[in-house]
């Protein structure tokens, strides 16, 4: 099973090292990066897109506000929140996120939640809880 992903941040070099972790990993199509969430949001509206990584803290819309756009969708993609302050998880929790990340992540955690995708999607289900991974 092949995961399409992409990576929304407005921050160059995380969004540097995110591409580069999920282009590397087996049974994931990076499709795209964005540094917004307006164009990220247009994207997921005209293609298939399964997993949105987002950093929560960026100009205009933050990644909060951009995950209750897309979960507001019909066959919506999952979302995992990425953010270097740890109260963000409570809100992260209210929308129903996939999942939370603590910056800076590693490479593992990502890994894991993009495992923890493809155990959801074999159950038949999406786990709507989320998935908290903190330091």
């Amino acid at each position: 099973m092949e995961i399409k992903v992409i990576v929304v941040d407005n921050a160059p070099e995380l969004k540097e090292r995110l591409t580069s972790i999920l282009s590397a990993m087996e049974g994931v199509k990076f499709l795209k990066s964005f540094d917004d969430a307006v164009a990220a949001m247009q994207y997921v509206e005209e293609n298939p897109v399964d997993l949105v990584f987002s950093d929560v803290v960026m100009p205009e819309i933050s990644g909060i506000t951009l995950a209750s756009m897309i979960y507001q969708r019909q066959n919506h993609p999952e979302v995992v929140l990425l953010s270097g302050i740890p109260g963000f998880s409570l809100e992260a929790w209210k929308i129903r996120a996939f999942g939370f990340l603590i910056k800076p992540y590693t490479r593992a955690q990502i890994g894991e939640m993009i495992n923890k995708y493809r155990q959801a999607v074999k159950k038949g289900l999406l786990e709507r809880d989320v998935v908290y991974q903190g330091e």
